[in-house]
């Protein structure tokens, strides 16, 4: 008879041959259940793997009309782009294809929620009165106004109305045009002061003729939002004007955060600061006279002298001739007396006159500038009115004797030292009412982080269903994979065991037996006796070797006798 294995083909191949004959060798219903269950878990495993590949949707449209998602599914499906419908008008594609087919969709019109605009005007058809082309034309404004209007991120919808009275040639008869918009806000959003006044002059710039006071704007839930005092934003202060109020305060607090962090370190103090800062736009215009000075160093403004005869004056006298007959000459005086003149006499030509004459009588009146300085002063904005801050500082922590750190409070000198150091970081004025408070407290302990077994129970109370379903398909797979798939399997690749004929060939069968089952039958014969195997004669080894083989091979029969059956057939069948 053949050896168990032949030399001359690969063990592999022998290997291979035994386990496709165990295989053959297993019943029908046995190769169905091994068949049935390796399908069904490719199917699961097929089916997560589908599961969590499928692409996620991101939102197309959201409260579209009912026409308008009608022509977008019908689009979507031209394009073959999968869609999904949701409540409220919502349509949803694939994420990667968002923007593509918000442009392919774009470019046919859709949607066309925000009413038609100037393409309008494109339709006209001839012959068309004079009417209605005017109202095509209003209808055009107002979907375009709408369009625009809601390319604002607030506004999910807008419906503009236009109130556009027939101008007339007479001024007292003319009206001014009137515009209504009507909004619908996305859920959680609301639009401020700023966005408000940016719509209603947005509409009063777009329409001739129309103030801003004939704007009215409503949300969707009838609330007149044109109706916030001030669009403009003067009632109160504009984002700039408050950023500018945050920057400084955090400056403030940095400030003092920074100087008592070397001392206290880091996270040991924290600064608080509120800043009241005056935005009014002053302007002052001032006056100013100094007092009167001396005529000399004054600046003369008008001068006036009248020079008149008195009654005891004489008359013109002499031969008539020309020189009597011409007009006296214009009297003149200077501003100051001559050298010599005493005060209280006049001058005529030049010279001096005596007043208690009589005979000449003389008034000089004379106006000199005022001093005056007018200031025209414009103050900045944003000057600051009055700082507040509030500082809180930890205890510092000091070795008590033991040696072990312990927070301890600041002393009453310690505490004003900081006061004052806090007071010079914010520049404390006290004259404009500025305000610093300081407390020195023990800081809350940090809340520790959760721990893994936290966060896994936070994870599983959140995540129940889907770790439910995942358990039980898990548990599906395990029952197929040891239950079924791995008996039948292990029947088939086990190794044959191998079977001692008995008669005289039974100590050859048994060396032979002894190469397939190892080292086991020397090892059972060795342990017949307290001898050592070596020590022992031929016979005594050949005699406890055959039966240590002999009970090997019946162990391995009793173990799996389909498998000893399959053996002898291929002994049988064996050219020996």
């Amino acid at each position: 008879m053949a050896d168990l294995v032949d030399n001359a083909t690969p063990a592999w191949r022998v290997r291979l041959n035994e386990i496709t004959a165990r295989f053959n060798a297993l019943p029908n219903n046995r190769k169905i259940l091994l068949f049935a269950a390796v399908a069904a878990v490719l199917s699961i495993a097929i089916a997560l793997m589908a599961f969590n590949r499928e692409p996620s949707y991101k939102i197309l449209f959201t409260g579209l009309a009912d026409r308008d998602g009608g022509q977008i599914t019908a689009s979507l499906q031209q394009m073959n782009i999968p869609y999904q419908l949701g409540d409220g008008g919502v349509i949803s594609v694939p994420s990667d294809k968002v923007y593509d087919a918000r442009l392919r969709l774009a470019s046919q019109g859709l949607p066309k929620a925000g009413g038609v605009g100037f393409e309008l005007m494109d339709k006209q058809k001839f012959g068309i009165s004079q009417f209605a082309e005017q109202v095509n034309y209003q209808r055009s404004i107002e979907g375009e106004l709408a369009r625009t209007i809601e390319s604002v991120a607030a506004v999910d919808s807008a419906r503009v109305h236009l109130a556009m009275p027939k101008q007339s040639v007479f001024v007292r008869d003319q009206q001014l045009p009137t515009a209504s918009v009507m909004l619908t806000l996305r859920g959680g959003r609301i639009l401020d002061a700023g966005q408000i006044a940016g719509i209603v002059h947005l509409v009063s710039s777009s329409v001739p003729n129309l103030p801003v006071s004939n704007v009215s704007i409503v949300d969707q839930d009838g609330n007149l939002l044109s109706a916030i005092p001030d669009l403009n934003g003067n009632a109160g202060m504009d984002r700039r004007q408050l950023a500018y109020i945050r920057q400084i305060e955090a400056d403030y607090a940095k400030r003092v955060e920074t100087i008592l962090e070397p001392i206290f370190g880091k996270g040991n103090a924290r600064a608080q600061v509120t800043a009241t800062v005056d935005f009014s736009e002053v302007e002052q215009t001032s006056e100013t006279y100094r007092p009167n000075s001396t005529p000399n160093p004054s600046a003369t403004r008008s001068q006036q002298i009248v020079e008149s005869l008195g009654k005891e004056a004489s008359l013109p006298s002499g031969v008539p001739g020309a020189l009597t007959n011409q007009p006296p000459s214009a009297a003149s005086a200077p501003l100051t007396l001559p050298p010599g003149a005493a005060p209280g006499t006049a001058t005529l030509s030049g010279l001096p006159m005596n007043n208690t004459s009589g005979a000449v009588h003389r008034e000089i009146t004379t106006n000199y500038e005022i001093d005056k300085t007018i200031q025209h002063t414009k103050l900045p904005q944003g000057n600051i009115k009055r700082l507040t801050a509030a500082v809180v500082v930890n205890y510092k922590m000091v070795p008590d004797a033991n040696g072990e750190a312990k927070p301890t409070p600041m002393s009453a000198r310690e505490f004003q030292q900081i006061s004052d150091l806090v007071k010079e970081a914010v520049g404390y004025n006290q004259d404009r009412g500025d305000s610093v408070n300081v407390v020195n407290a023990s800081f809350a302990e940090a809340v520790p982080v959760a721990s893994a077994k936290d966060r896994l129970v936070e994870y599983a109370s959140e995540n129940a269903g889907n770790l439910v379903k995942y358990g039980l398909l898990l548990i599906a797979v395990l029952y197929l994979l040891f239950g079924v798939v791995r008996p039948i399997m292990r029947d088939v690749v086990k190794p044959p065991a191998p079977v001692v004929p008995e008669g005289e060939e039974a100590a050859a069968a048994g060396g032979r037996l002894l190469a397939v089952a190892g080292e086991e039958g020397e090892a059972v014969a060795a342990a017949g006796s307290e001898v050592p195997f070596d020590a022992l004669d031929p016979k005594e080894q050949s005699r406890r070797q055959y039966e240590a083989n002999l009970q090997t091979a019946r162990d391995l029969v009793k173990a799996d006798p389909r498998m000893a059956a399959q053996i002898i057939k291929e002994w049988i069948a064996s050219d020996e």
